[in-house]
């Protein structure tokens, strides 16, 4: 695994938590819940093409 990708989903979640916070503040509940649902699509995005290349090196290594 890289650091990369540890640093951009900090990152994503950052900038989530941030764009929660100030539409919170501003009133637009809806559109908060709708910034940190779409914060964890993107992260879960990022997760499951990782977890893609690493079923592809198990299978690899065991010749499946």
């Amino acid at each position: 695994m890289d650091v990369t990708l540890i640093l951009k989903i900090a990152g994503a979640g950052l900038l989530v938590s941030i764009a929660y916070i100030i539409l919170n503040k501003a009133g637009r509940d809806e559109m908060a819940m709708l910034v940190s649902l779409a914060g964890v699509i993107i992260v879960l995005l990022m997760i499951v093409n990782e977890l893609s290349d690493l079923m592809t090196t198990v299978k690899t290594l065991f010749g499946l």
